[in-house]
């Protein structure tokens, strides 16, 4: 029996391909709304609806904390977090704002260039543009997607400031804060809390707790038959209840990681990340679709996917893989965490 530590390498892996496959879910359950439709069945609509995202804050958690490690230079991790980030979300802002809102619904003035001031620092303030999309399902926002990257970045941070205090030399930080976040989630889904913020921060907390824990424990954490059927039915059997993370943080974080590790074919091993792209591009594309009075799920997901994939592929060339190429070089020697 091996270890995730031992099947898992850094530099031949498919993540890309597991990341690439979880926005493509986001796209899918995106449709729903965004054609006036819903999942009326509860854990489908948990599977469907948070699966991806959650994934996506668990690959996270195992990739930055590892990065911190290798690492532990502020200014080098922080630089590389906003290059992998900013420029990319900042070109998106712009071709919503100057190509296709003009495009699609015709509006073009002082509203555009608010759009992406005040959304500029990842925080989204402004989600319509002079009160478009209009005649749409899903009125009022250009892109619902994009909100979610701030809780992303407030991780890296989480993971900068653990890592300035010597914190994350232990394995232990990660599994206490994990308790901490499973503990306020299930506080706020049984409604002790009631707050959004409180309610956002414990799912993506949590979930990328799950991932950074994972990493942590990755030398003791066995890649089997047994382990990998075990998560998935603990993972499907917590969707009956109202919030499947508090049972299913840690499998979900250990399945998608197992999955990355084992995808080794060349084709699916993929150098390029377009994932990334598809994520912040997808849900102007679908409102796009929407626009062009496509009210049937499955075809909003098909057309959008083939609109999403081009923007996409340029977003990765054009803007990301260059910005990305201005990160500082790191050191080798990885020092190494500590087994108490």
């Amino acid at each position: 029996m091996r270890s995730l530590g031992a099947t898992f390498d850094p530099k031949r892996n498919g993540l890309n391909f597991v990341r690439l496959l979880l926005a493509v879910t986001v796209i899918g359950w995106h449709s729903f709304p965004l054609t006036g439709h819903d999942i009326e069945y509860a854990p489908l609509r948990q599977l469907v609806g948070e699966i991806g995202v959650d994934g996506f804050f668990a690959i996270s958690g195992f990739l930055i904390v590892s990065s911190w490690v290798r690492d532990p230079n502020w200014a080098r991790y922080l630089r590389a977090r906003a290059l992998r980030i900013l420029p990319a979300f900042w070109v998106c802002l712009l071709v919503t704002a100057f190509v296709i809102a003009p495009l699609v619904a015709g509006v073009l003035g002082g509203d555009n260039i608010t759009y992406v001031v005040y959304n500029a620092g990842l925080r989204i303030f402004q989600e319509d543009i002079a009160g478009t999309p209009l005649g749409v399902p899903y009125e009022g926002v250009w892109n619902g997607s994009l909100w979610t990257l701030w809780w992303e970045f407030l991780c890296y941070l989480g993971v900068m400031t653990l890592g300035l205090f010597g914190m994350l030399r232990w394995r232990w930080t990660t599994t206490v804060l994990f308790g901490i976040a499973l503990a306020a989630a299930a506080a706020t889904t049984a409604g002790v809390v009631d707050n959004w913020y409180a309610a956002q921060g414990a799912r993506f907390g949590l979930m990328f707790l799950a991932g950074a824990m994972v990493w942590q424990w990755k030398d003791r954490v066995l890649v089997n038959a047994w382990t990998v059927v075990g998560a998935a039915v603990v993972l499907m059997g917590s969707l009956l209840i109202p919030n499947y993370r508090l049972l299913a943080a840690l499998p979900v974080a250990f399945l998608v990681m197992v999955a990355g590790a084992n995808i080794r074919t060349p084709r699916l091993a993929l150098r390029n990340d377009v994932s990334y792209g598809v994520y912040i591009y997808a849900f102007p594309a679908q409102q796009v679709v929407a626009y062009a009075g496509v009210d049937q799920v499955a075809l909003m997901a098909v057309l959008a996917t083939l609109l999403t994939f081009p923007l996409a592929i340029a977003s990765w060339f054009l803007v990301e893989k260059p910005a990305m190429r201005l990160r500082a070089r790191r050191p080798e020697p990885a020092p190494r965490v500590d087994a108490f």
